[in-house]
This record gives structure tokens, C-alpha cells and sequence, in this order.
């Protein structure tokens, strides 16, 4: 699942909203749960050295067309950004993506949905040290209780159960790709790369893919077929290209902040969508421990995240 944020905006100045524009960040969300449950059943059926980078080309190939011209004419300016550029397409697109394709081998869809969602709360905690930005009480009781609820998830309705046995191997992998894509977040917010989203977009595809194309060679043959190809065909278009869009659109009529609540409804949406395909029956901890995780992100999001700031310092 790979989400290109909006970093600043702000709310429409006026209050009445037309209910179509809730569709934009809705349909986002729910192509990103989607996407979820794909990466889970790709699985079994292709390595995810060569899914991660089958994906990104293709996207990169669909995206060529309509973003090359632009960053061609803006060369003068993407040039001096590519080191930024680089670390963005390798958090963003190689690192969190790649993770949760070797995430999904060890753990369910079900897991994977509920940790993704915690991705606000770590943007939080991440900005607190990237930004120097300190987290309101609000913030910091919302990030207590999450990491409550995953202790409960993790550790399959028994907390203490992680000091003897451990974290399962693949939640450790989909955490630490969670935790990689806040920090994307924050970098993103932080330098201001100044071209358009699909400008950036396409440069940060490109270096994904050289920062996959290693691990794509050296891994086992693992060739297309009636099998994979739909999900490598899923990967590269919705979650990839139309997400990113429509969540643009999201954040363009309704506000970071208002667009932002919409991706509470992935964990929700990927456990229905894991039991209903994949046959994940959710266990209590699941409901109990995801509720509570999700009810902590919420609780984050009530308010402004951040309860002042200092400027950070050193360049951007």
C-alpha cells in the first residue's frame, strides 16, 4: 500500500461541502484496503522482490507520458532536489512497500491493516523529532493507547506473551515499513520540493525502481503468469496512480485535516475485506486490540497534533 500525502493546505473557507468530495479520500482509502489484501495473496504467488519492482515500472511506464515533459521542462529545478528525491522514493515507494511485501508472508491482512493505520500516530511522533515539534496531551494519551492496543494485537490477546515469545516476525517488518513512511511523511512536509505532486511522484517512481532493480535481479525466477499478473496489474494502476489522485483531490476540497479522518477507515475496511476473501476470521483481540488502536489515532487527530513548535535547526 503506498499513499503520496499532501503535507500542507487548508480548509475550505466555506462551511457547506458538496458530499461528492467525500468520495475523493474515501475511495482512496478503501483502494488502499484494498491493496492490502492484495499484497497478502501475492504472497503465495510471486516473489515480492519482483512484485515491489514490477509494480513501480509500470507505474513509472504509465506516468511517462504525462509527468516526463513537465520534469523535463523543470530540470534546472528538480536537479539540485535529487538527493531529497532519492531518500523520499526509496522511504516511500522501495522501503515501505518492499517490507510489507516480505511483511505479508509471516503475518495476516488483518494485522497488516490495523498497523498501517497507526501511520498518523508515528508522523506525529517522528515530527516530534525530525521537527523538534512538541505533541499535545491530546497526541501523546491517543499514542498511549494505541501502542496499548497493539501490545494486545501482536501479542494475540496477551501482552506479556511479547516479553517470552516475541513479535511475530512479519508485524516487525510492516512496523518498521509503517515507521518508514512517516518518517516519507515528514520529509515530505519538511523540504518542500518545489514542483507538482505528479512531477514529484514520477521522480520519486524512478528512483524507487533503481533502488529495487538489485534486489529484482538477484531474486529467485518468478515469472509473470494468470496467477500474479492481476495483482501486479492492481498494484501498479489503483493504489499507485488513481489513489494518489483522488487523495489529492481529497486534501485539495476538503483540507489535510479533514481528508486525513478518511484513513481511519482502512483497518476497518481491510479486516471486512480479509474475512470476506481470505477467510482471516477476526479474533476478539483483534476487534478489542484494533479498536483500541484505532481509537488512540482518533483521539490524536481530535485536535491540532502538535501543541507548539521550535524551529528546527540547520537547513531544510
Amino acid at each position: 500500500m503506498t499513499r503520496a500525502v499532501a503535507s500542507s493546505g487548508s480548509s475550505p473557507a466555506s462551511s457547506h461541502i458538496p458530499a461528492r468530495y467525500f468520495l475523493f479520500p474515501l475511495l482512496a482509502a478503501l483502494i488502499w484496503s484494498v491493496n492490502m489484501i492484495v499484497t497478502k495473496m501475492a504472497a503465495g504467488v510471486i516473489s515480492p522482490a519482483v512484485i515491489g519492482f514490477y509494480r513501480w515500472a509500470l507505474a513509472g511506464v504509465v506516468l511517462t507520458p504525462f509527468a516526463l515533459p513537465g520534469v523535463w521542462r523543470n530540470r534546472r529545478v528538480v536537479l539540485p532536489y535529487l538527493p531529497k528525491f532519492a531518500v523520499l522514493g526509496g522511504l516511500g515507494m522501495a522501503l515501505y512497500q518492499g517490507l510489507a511485501y516480505v511483511a505479508a508472508g509471516s503475518t495476516t491482512a488483518t494485522n497488516m491493516g490495523i498497523i498501517t493505520a497507526m501511520i498518523p500516530l508515528m508522523t506525529i511522533a517522528v515530527g516530534a523529532l525530525v521537527l523538534r515539534e512538541r505533541p499535545s496531551a491530546m497526541a501523546m494519551l491517543g499514542g498511549l493507547l494505541s501502542l496499548a492496543g497493539l501490545a494486545l494485537l501482536i501479542g494475540e490477546g496477551d501482552p506479556s506473551r511479547l516479553l517470552s515469545v516475541g513479535a511475530n516476525h512479519g508485524d516487525v517488518l510492516m512496523g518498521l515499513g509503517a515507521l518508514a513512511y512517516a518518517l516519507y511523511g515528514v520529509l515530505l512536509r519538511r523540504w518542500g520540493l518545489p514542483v507538482g505532486p505528479w512531477q514529484s511522484l514520477y521522480v520519486q517512481v524512478a528512483f524507487g525502481v533503481l533502488f529495487q532493480l538489485p534486489a529484482f535481479l538477484m531474486a529467485p525466477a518468478s515469472p509473470l503468469n494468470g496467477d500474479n499478473l492481476p495483482l501486479v496489474l492492481y498494484a501498479a494502476v489503483f493504489p499507485s496512480l488513481f489513489a494518489p489522485f483522488l487523495w489529492m483531490q481529497g486534501v485539495r476540497h476538503l483540507g489535510p485535516n479533514r481528508a486525513s479522518m478518511f484513513l481511519n477507515v482502512m483497518p476497518v475496511a481491510t479486516v471486512a475485506i480479509a474475512a470476506l476473501f481470505l477467510d482471516e476470521k477476526p479474533h476478539l483481540f483483534h476487534i478489542v486490540g484494533g479498536a483500541m488502536a484505532l481509537a488512540g489515532v482518533m483521539l490524536a487527530q481530535m485536535r491540532a497534533p502538535f501543541a507548539g513548535a521550535r524551529p528546527a535547526k540547520g537547513g531544510a
